[in-house]
């Protein structure tokens, strides 16, 4: 996934074209290119000229806290960081002294020059460290940072702003804030799961801020919490939300031992994976493949087919090789096919690769997220004339599961035909098959089947991509 700026942002950006800025950036974390990772870019806020020697130190020290914390070290291979050194001409934050949540001053006031504007007290709230004091954008700074990042580096997934004060602060949004200190970037953790792995406080907001979500629900059943796959595994229950003394009609999956809601946990298990199928969302683990051209020498055979994949750590991906629709080889990353293989005329070999990590709980989850490359190879009795491959990305929903009278199937995916769903039975019977196309979702009466366990198979064309279970209540 790549950031398109919006065209208000373009906008404002055409018209400060010429005042377009220029900073040093520097690589911190470097996985692979740019165009096929998660870009985190970190961005200096109250670092003089003379102090961004400690901003890369503070920067490299916050990357390797991150991906020495699951999820982000199971899936390190996935991100790469960057840090852009924006000098500021004073150090530090704002901290006008005006917050009503506490007895001012919680430490020493202050006015500085610095380059995002960073203050402390934004909306009355002393720990609220964001880069407008009231929201008003009276410095318009949000299109500041975005014009930053557009000449810097455009290619950026998540924008993180790392202000050089020792007093505890951050805030949410389009780009979290956090400080250097101690905490800051377990605070930058909590920050990015909002920003950008769309999960939710595990403290309760506000009611303007408390909706349906990965790690929120108002849903009470076991059998039908987001989270029921995790359901009293890793202490996940469904605990009720309070604001003070008070319940809300909102639940959590955890009480008090997740980050979401108390800054020195871990991530809990739900919101792991969570993070994970965003992981899944916005990178694919095929780096490359080959052969990636039309043209091959009709004698060489065998011929090599082979993947470069990004691996997570433990390696949890699974790939299964398909040749003419029948298995051909599983979990290994190169195959050599031989001219006893191919049929005479048009021949389909495919590679489909998914990642079985624990942090996902595949049984009755939702979500399956499936790779593929597809080599067409021509084969006459001249050889091989020509072999021709294309990368498809397959997310695929099934839900509720179980479920009693409706299932609702729907997929997003770079394929244009539609998937085929066949259903059936534990003893082998085809129930039912239904073809669904790409952002079309379609709902399947199973009232009337029998209570039990089916599968779902998925094929793109002939190919199985993927099968689930399907349970009838």
């Amino acid at each position: 996934m790549k950031i398109f700026l919006p065209y208000i942002t373009l906008f404002f950006a055409a018209i400060q074209l010429s005042n377009a800025q220029s900073f040093p950036v520097e690589a911190i974390k470097i996985s692979g290119d740019d165009d096929k990772k998660i870009n985190i870019v970190i961005l200096s806020e109250g670092y003089q000229a003379s102090e961004l020697d400690k901003f890369i130190t503070d920067a490299k020290s916050y990357s390797n806290t991150i991906f020495n914390t699951s999820p982000f070290k199971e899936y390190a291979n996935y991100f790469n960081v960057y840090a852009i050194k924006v000098p500021s001409n004073e150090s530090g934050a704002d901290h006008p002294g005006t917050a009503t949540d506490l007895a001012e001053p919680a430490h020493p006031t202050q006015m500085v020059d610095t380059y995002f504007n960073s203050t402390f007290d934004a909306y009355g709230r002393h720990r609220l460290l964001f880069y407008e004091i009231d929201g008003n954008a009276a410095n318009n700074t949000e299109i500041k940072i975005t014009n930053v990042l557009a000449d810097n580096f455009p290619m950026y997934d998540q924008g993180l702003i790392l202000v050089n004060t020792p007093h505890y602060g951050g805030s949410g949004g389009q780009f979290p804030v956090t400080y250097n200190g101690h905490w800051g970037v377990y605070v930058a953790m909590h920050e990015m799961g909002h920003s950008l792995f769309n999960l939710l406080d595990e403290y309760y907001p506000g009611d303007h801020l408390a909706r349906e979500g990965i790690n929120m629900t108002q849903e009470t059943d076991p059998t039908r919490v987001k989270w029921k796959n995790w359901y009293n595994v890793n202490k996940a229950g469904i605990h009720q939300y309070y604001s003070g003394a008070t319940p809300k009609d909102w639940y959590k999956p955890n009480a008090g031992t997740c980050i979401m809601e108390v800054i020195d946990k871990p991530f809990c298990a739900v919101c792991k994976e969570g993070i994970v199928e965003k992981i899944h969302e916005l990178t694919t683990p095929i780096d490359s493949y080959l052969p990636n051209t039309t043209t091959v020498d009709a004698e060489n055979f065998p011929i090599g087919f082979e993947l470069q994949l990004t691996t997570p750590n433990p390696n949890t991906l699974k790939s299964t090789w398909n040749l003419n629709a029948l298995p051909y080889a599983s979990d290994v990353d190169a195959v050599a096919i031989t001219e006893a293989d191919l049929l005479k005329d048009t021949n389909v070999l495919t590679a489909i690769v998914t990642d079985n990590t624990d942090l996902v709980m595949v049984d009755n989850h939702e979500s399956v997220h499936a790779y593929v490359v597809t080599w067409t190879i021509n084969y006459s009795t001249f050889g091989i004339t020509e072999i021709e491959s294309e990368t498809h990305r397959f997310h695929i929903s099934i839900y509720p599961n179980p479920s009693n009278n409706l299932v609702n199937l729907e997929f997003e995916g770079t394929h244009n035909a539609p998937l085929k769903i066949d259903i059936i039975s534990m003893d082998g019977k085809q129930i039912k098959t239904i073809n669904v196309s790409s952002l079309e979702p379609q709902q399947i009466d199973i009232s009337h089947l029998n209570s039990g366990i089916y599968i779902a198979n998925f094929y793109s064309g002939n190919s199985l991509i993927s099968s689930k279970r399907l349970v009838k209540n």
